[in-house]
């Protein structure tokens, strides 16, 4: 069983940068592929980045590519989403998830097993 908690969104001019961190409970964290997603209003939850159990394999949306940069810490059981050269269009409701021990990453949200609460991001032209 694995908890999710994210924080650090907010406001931010577009340009501007934010670090997103998801905190994880649970020995499994360690073992678990962990994913971003975001969700706009009316649109559905998309793939933004993804991380293998061991940090190895990342992927991104070409969207955030080069802007976006994922990674975590083991030790701290927490997953982080640095976000820089934000835009407009980066304004959503962002969620960390982790799938089942030992999966690998995957963009597909059915994917995940645990979801966290999410954080808003809000980016103003």
């Amino acid at each position: 069983q694995v908890q999710l908690v994210e924080s650090g969104g907010g406001l931010v001019q577009a340009g501007g940068s934010l670090r997103l961190s998801c905190a994880a409970s649970g020995r499994a964290f360690s073992s678990s592929a962990m994913g971003w997603f975001r969700q706009a209003p009316g649109k559905e939850r998309e793939f933004v980045s993804a991380i293998s159990w061991g940090g190895a394999n990342i992927d991104y949306t070409d969207s955030v590519k080069g802007r976006f940069t994922i990674s975590r810490d083991n030790v701290k059981n927490t997953v982080y989403l640095q976000m820089n050269s934000l835009k407009p269009e980066d304004t959503a409701v962002y969620y960390c998830a982790a799938r089942t021990m030992l999966a690998i990453i995957s963009t597909t949200p059915d994917d995940y097993v645990y979801w966290g609460q999410g954080t808003q991001v809000t980016v103003s032209s």
